[in-house]
């Protein structure tokens, strides 16, 4: 996949590059004719990644609940290419526990890696950009982060929205560096991210209905996660050259069905309550008739 509508080499960054969506990117990337660095606890694990182009592709180890090697792999990384066009945070994963009975030490562990391992990583790749006139933030987010209400995996989409939260500022505040950012919103795709990666607690029998259900439809579901990881990765890659790039990306049938549904339905209960919403403030008629409330109820 070759790109055709842009001349210069672009420059990647990816986290959580040894497999999953993070992998597949790496190799659209590569195939696009551009250089990547390539992020992983275990560099090892990338060691058949660019067979045909060596010198297309920086290793590095990075864990990136650590600032300071955050700092220092993107400083690497940029001394090395020259620049740093696209930078993205792929790094995540989910464990299954109900909030009541998850420790609050697992509850932090993941926020630490799907929230704060993405502030790491963006706050140290601001001045890099900032230098070279511009650059991309892409975000992996989930559909979770925009609809959230998946049970077990409270920490993971609590993340989630905490990095769209996040990334939402960001973008105002680095637009005049010429910094723009991307936030992908995957639905179920075809990786380990319910495989090996994900650790499923004790559910108990009262969480059966709810997060055994998710953890059935996860690990066992007939016929898989409908999302290709190559397409997506190739559809980011085409993606970063439009512009403007789109503040959101939704990937997968489902992620557009579901995120639809959801903004409609928002929509319509804004919409239903907007009399009593306004009439929080001094100026506007107060009070007023709840949605669907009777005479008796007023009184």
């Amino acid at each position: 996949m070759k790109r055709c509508c842009i001349n210069s080499v672009q420059t990647w960054f990816i986290t959580g590059s040894s497999r999953g969506l993070g992998r597949a990117l790496l190799d659209a990337a590569l195939a696009a004719g551009d250089n990547v660095v390539a992020t992983a606890r275990d560099p090892q694990a990338l060691a058949d990644a660019a067979a045909d182009r060596p010198d297309a592709l920086l290793r590095l180890p990075l864990d990136v609940t650590d600032p300071d090697a955050a700092q220092a792999a993107l400083a690497a990384a940029a001394a090395h290419f020259g620049r740093l066009d696209v930078v993205v945070n792929n790094a995540g994963y989910a464990d299954l526990a109900p909030v009541e009975t998850d420790t609050l030490d697992n509850f932090r562990r993941q926020f630490e890696t799907n929230f704060f391992g993405v502030y790491h990583v963006s706050r140290a790749a601001i001045p890099v950009m900032r230098a070279q006139g511009g650059g991309l933030l892409v975000q992996v987010s989930s559909l979770g982060g925009r609809v959230g209400g998946s049970p077990g995996i409270a920490s993971y989409q609590a993340a989630k929205f905490a990095v769209d939260g996040f990334t939402r500022a960001l973008a105002v505040e680095a637009a005049p560096f010429g910094i723009r950012t991307l936030v992908v919103e995957p639905s179920g795709f075809a990786t380990d991210w319910a495989g090996s990666s994900m650790t499923v607690h004790d559910i108990g029998e009262d969480y059966d209905a709810t997060i055994g259900a998710m953890q059935r439809l996860v690990r066992t579901g007939e016929s898989g996660a409908a999302g290709d990881p190559r397409r997506a990765a190739e559809i980011i890659v085409r993606t970063v050259a439009v512009s403007p790039v789109p503040s959101h990306l939704l990937l997968g049938v489902t992620a557009v069905e579901r995120a639809i549904a959801y903004s409609e339905e928002q929509l319509a209960q804004a919409r239903a309550w907007e009399q009593v919403s306004r009439s929080a403030d001094f100026a506007e008629p107060y009070p007023v008739p709840l949605p669907g409330a009777t005479p008796a109820d007023a009184q």
